[in-house]
């Protein structure tokens, strides 16, 4: 049951007041929520004048109570709706003034002791900033406290080698060129030689590739463990911890990345099918390759499925994420996946509100948050029991989608594309019609 936290305020309403008030004002939500989506709406039980003002600082209340999140505009939409006069210097400004002491007017919680710590994300979440511009998740300043310390470390050792990972792949030409050449002439020593010295140190690189998804994977279990331990919630730790949220962060843009750059690269499982067919073939004829030191037969098996997949590294993480909530049966899934839930709400707060885009120092600091809310969608939807997609899901898909699409075309294709093809439950049948169009 949510609660309303309503210190300071002498408006205190009964449970039945309240619920009337919600069930009143949701006929009011709905049409605010249609005329920002450019539908023909006109008011409903618009209050008379004597109650405007006390209406709008519970309507105020009921956005929340609802979990809706609007900006300042339709806060103005929803003022005028309720009859307030010129919303420029009518009743919003002394409403908002009086509700400091309330955290906007109300603050949304589970529990009452999750309360601490938590005004200034919900600020972010619900997008109220005049007095909060500054970052809530900082990806470009964020350092570790004394007590993320340890954590950070660990996770930083790992980190620092992505970068020539992603360098190494992005440089991966393969040895397409003299397999064909070694597979059109069977019987020429000289070319399946010149074949076989080629894919040998192409093998080598993608061994490397893949201990690092394991190296990844152990990393990704300990932040979900810092992340999501109690006393605190996923949001009291996203705004409590932020260098290991960056952390968290960095991870899904790097396998994005990754997997991005693997799938447009067909050589890599040309080259290692080459190596265990003719692995294979030499085992038959009793030869052993000094290789096989390096990359023995079941060190192959398991690159063999890590290569299989379309998008290795994010299945490695979605792997590690089911195995970190099966190992934890006492951790609710919720922590892990509002954990999930939560990151994406911030990101496209971030990219969808001109204050804090303002702040990002480069392009590219804009291109990783976008990566990143699109990684966290894709691994809660191969998480979450029912997806990222349904009607119950925590993440708004649709505005999602929109600050996707609102971006210059050619930098986010490829995060439409990872929406479209990577996802586990785009197709499934609760995914409304209106979701899968956004995404055509």
């Amino acid at each position: 049951m949510w609660m309303l936290l309503q210190g300071g305020s002498s408006h205190v309403q009964g449970a039945q007041e309240q619920e009337q008030l919600c069930y009143c004002l949701g006929l009011n939500l709905q049409c605010l929520s249609a005329k920002a989506r450019g539908d023909v709406v006109s008011v409903v039980d618009k209050p008379a004048p004597s109650c405007r003002r006390s209406a709008l600082l519970h309507s105020l209340r009921a956005v929340m109570f609802a979990e809706v999140q609007i900006g300042a505009s339709a806060l103005a939409t929803l003022a005028h709706m309720l009859g307030e006069p010129d919303t420029r210097h009518g009743a919003l400004l002394p409403i908002v003034q009086a509700s400091h002491s309330l955290l906007f007017g109300v603050v949304l919680c589970k529990h009452q002791d999750q309360f601490a710590g938590m005004g200034n994300l919900l600020k972010v979440l619900t997008r109220e900033i005049e007095n909060y511009p500054h970052f809530f998740l900082d990806f470009e300043n964020a350092q570790p406290t004394e007590g993320e310390r340890e954590i950070w470390n660990q996770i930083s050792a790992v980190l620092q080698d992505s970068e020539s990972i992603l360098t190494d792949l992005q440089a991966y030409k393969g040895a397409g060129p003299e397999i064909r050449d070694a597979i059109q002439n069977p019987n020429d020593i000289q070319l399946q030689e010149k074949a076989w010295n080629a894919v040998c140190p192409l093998v080598v690189r993608l061994k490397r590739f893949y201990e690092f998804s394991i190296r990844l994977e152990k990393a990704l279990q300990s932040l979900l463990e810092s992340l999501t331990c109690p006393p605190y919630t996923p949001t009291q730790h996203l705004e409590r911890e932020q260098a290991l949220a960056k952390e968290f962060a960095e991870i899904l843009h790097f396998t994005l990345r990754f997997d991005e750059l693997k799938m447009r690269n067909p050589a890599i499982q040309n080259d290692f099918s080459y190596y265990r067919r003719t692995i294979s073939r030499n085992r038959i004829n009793n030869m052993h390759l000094d290789i096989e030191n390096e990359v023995n037969n079941e060190m192959a098996n398991r690159m063999s499925l890590f290569y299989a997949e379309a998008t290795p590294m994010l299945k490695t993480l979605s792997n590690a994420t089911m195995h970190f909530v099966s190992e934890n049966k006492t951790l609710p899934i919720e922590n892990t996946t509002d954990c999930l839930s939560t990151m994406t709400s911030v990101c496209k707060v971030m990219l969808e509100t001109p204050e804090y885009r303002s702040r990002f120092t480069s392009e590219e600091t804009l291109m990783f948050c976008m990566r990143v809310m699109v990684g966290v969608i894709i691994l809660y939807d191969h998480v979450h029991p029912v997806g990222a997609f349904c009607k119950t899901s925590k993440i708004d898909m649709k505005g999602c989608i929109k600050v996707l699409k609102e971006q210059a075309p050619d930098s986010v294709e490829g995060l439409l594309n990872a929406l479209r093809f990577t996802t586990k439950h785009l197709n499934d049948e609760s995914t409304s019609k209106q979701i899968r169009a956004m995404l055509q």
